[in-house]
């Protein structure tokens, strides 16, 4: 299991540009944010350090994680300058949920991952899993697209906002960067 951090402070080769509080909290604001698999260095010009991990597909089947391993890009593309970091926490009604249950509300009636592969390609997507490692959210789901992309990705998060499964956050920070 790899631990990717996300680093806010004065250094990174994203530029932060607006920390927005969807539902809950907010994270401080900093200037840039440095996504690596190393530790980072203790400084005291960091804001705020996220970690997550990859994990196994805890709510994909078999047949959705060849649909979307058909399709999703690799991270890094240069003509993907914008990025979102979004950390969510869910709330303890979710959790209480057996796994069968919060498959059928992740997929069966909101669709997350229906709804996803409408934008693959053109919006490449990583899912970290921070619950297991004391963080303060739950999942952290890194985004990169093209600028030209930017309306699809907004029409994205908004219909994966008003789907069921998002009346079980109950917190939610949308960073949004550049580079």
């Amino acid at each position: 299991m790899a631990i990717t951090r996300f680093t806010a402070g004065s250094a990174g080769p994203w530029q932060i540009d607006r920390v927005l509080a969807v539902t809950g909290p907010t994270l401080a604001p900093a200037e840039r944010l440095q996504v690596s698999a190393l530790p980072p260095t203790a400084d005291s010009e960091s804001v705020w350090i996220l970690s997550g991990a990859t994990s196994y597909k805890r709510y994909t089947e078999r047949a959705e994680q060849a649909a979307l391993d058909a399709v999703q890009p690799a991270l890094g593309r240069p003509d993907a300058r914008c990025a979102a970091l979004i950390p969510i926490t869910k709330s303890s009604r979710w959790w209480d949920l057996p796994q069968d249950e919060r498959r059928a509300v992740f997929e069966e009636t909101s669709h997350h991952i229906a709804i996803g592969l409408e934008y693959l390609p053109a919006i490449a997507r990583q899912l970290y899993h921070s619950r297991d490692l004391d963080e303060p959210f739950d999942f952290l789901t890194w985004f990169e697209y093209a600028p030209g992309d930017a309306t699809a990705f907004e029409e994205l998060l908004a219909r994966l906002r008003t789907s069921r499964e998002w009346d079980y956050v109950e917190r939610e920070v949308d960073i949004r960067l550049s580079r």
